[in-house]
C-alpha cells in the first residue's frame, strides 16, 4: 500500500495496551492497559484524556446501551454504570486465569476471551455473555483468546487463538457458531494475530504483536494490504473518530528491552479506511 502518516494519539507508557473501542454515544475511543489495569479514554475532538482504575487486570472494556461500560476482568464480567457504580454481571474467578480480549456481537451480547497467565494450551476459553448475565461456552479449548469481530452482515464472525498464528472464520447464526476454520495463516517470522476489526468492506484488519505491523485481509484470505509501525507489538486496531475512517491502534512495551519510546502508546492511521457502526452490550 502507499505509504501513510502515522500519529500518535495518546502517548501513554501502558505495559499491555488492548482493546480500542469507538464509544459512538460519548464521541470517545475507550482502550485499556491490561497488566496496568486501567481503563483509557481519549477524544479526538479536544484531545481529553481519561484514566480509571478497575482494581485488577482488564482485558476490554466496552460501551453499554444504557451508558458506562462493561469490563472482562480477571475474575470475571463487570459493570460500570453512567455514575461511576460498579457490580459483577458474572464472577467466576479461576487461580491462574484472567480475561483478555472481547467484542460485541452485533445483538448486543459480549463474546469474551479468557487465557492462563502461563499461556498454557486449552486454559483459555471464549464466552458468551448474554445482556442478563447468562454464559454459553463458544470455545473451550484454546490458548490465548484474542480478536474477535463481525462481518457487516452479521453472518461471520472472525477469531483469533493467537499461538496458532491463525485467523479464523466463522459461519454464525447469531448465537452460536456453527462452523470453523482458517481464513488466512501469518507465516513464522512476521508475528502474530492478535486483536482484529472488521470494515465496511467485510476486510479483516489484524495487529501483528511482535511483527511491528498491521494487516488487511479481503473476505476470501487475501493480504492485500500492510500498514508498518513504529513500535513492535501492536495488540489490537479499531475505526473510530467521527465518520469511523481513522485507524486505532493499541501498543504494549511488557517484555521488551532497550528504549521504545511509542510502545505503550495509543497511535492512529488517519484516513486508513472505513469502519463499520459498532453495537454496545445490551446489559
Amino acid at each position: 500500500m502507499s505509504a501513510r502518516v502515522i500519529e500518535v494519539a495518546a502517548r501513554e507508557h501502558a505495559a499491555l495496551g488492548e482493546g480500542p473501542t469507538w464509544d459512538a454515544a460519548a464521541g470517545r475511543l475507550v482502550w485499556v492497559d491490561i497488566l496496568g489495569s486501567r481503563v483509557h479514554t481519549y477524544d479526538p475532538a479536544n484531545g481529553r484524556r481519561t484514566v480509571m482504575a478497575t482494581g485488577q487486570h482488564v482485558g476490554a472494556a466496552k460501551p453499554r446501551a444504557g451508558g458506562g461500560l462493561v469490563v472482562n476482568l480477571r475474575d470475571g464480567i463487570g459493570l460500570y454504570g453512567p455514575d461511576g457504580a460498579f457490580t459483577w454481571l458474572v464472577h467466576d474467578p479461576v487461580p491462574g486465569r484472567r480475561g483478555n480480549d472481547a467484542a460485541v456481537a452485533p445483538d448486543g451480547a459480549l463474546w469474551a476471551g479468557t487465557m492462563r497467565y502461563d499461556e498454557a494450551s486449552g486454559g483459555g476459553t471464549l464466552f458468551r455473555t448474554a445482556p442478563d448475565g447468562s454464559v454459553t461456552p463458544v470455545f473451550s479449548d484454546v490458548a490465548v483468546s484474542n480478536g474477535t469481530g463481525w462481518s457487516p452482515d452479521g453472518t461471520l464472525m472472525y477469531y483469533v487463538d493467537s499461538p496458532t498464528r491463525r485467523i479464523d472464520v466463522c459461519r454464525t447464526d447469531g448465537r452460536r457458531v456453527l462452523d470453523r476454520k482458517p481464513l488466512a495463516t501469518v507465516e513464522p517470522g512476521a508475528g502474530y494475530p492478535d486483536g482484529l476489526t472488521v470494515d465496511a468492506e467485510g476486510c479483516v484488519w489484524v495487529a501483528l504483536w511482535d511483527g511491528g505491523a498491521i494487516r488487511r485481509y479481503t473476505p476470501d484470505g487475501r493480504l492485500d494490504r500492510i500498514v508498518p509501525l513504529p513500535v513492535r507489538r501492536p495488540t489490537a486496531c479499531a475505526f473510530g473518530g467521527p465518520d469511523l475512517r481513522d485507524l486505532y491502534i493499541t501498543t504494549a512495551r511488557t517484555g521488551l528491552d532497550g528504549p521504545h519510546p511509542l510502545s505503550g502508546s495509543l497511535l492512529v492511521v488517519p484516513g486508513a479506511g472505513q469502519g463499520l457502526d459498532g453495537t454496545p452490550f445490551g446489559g
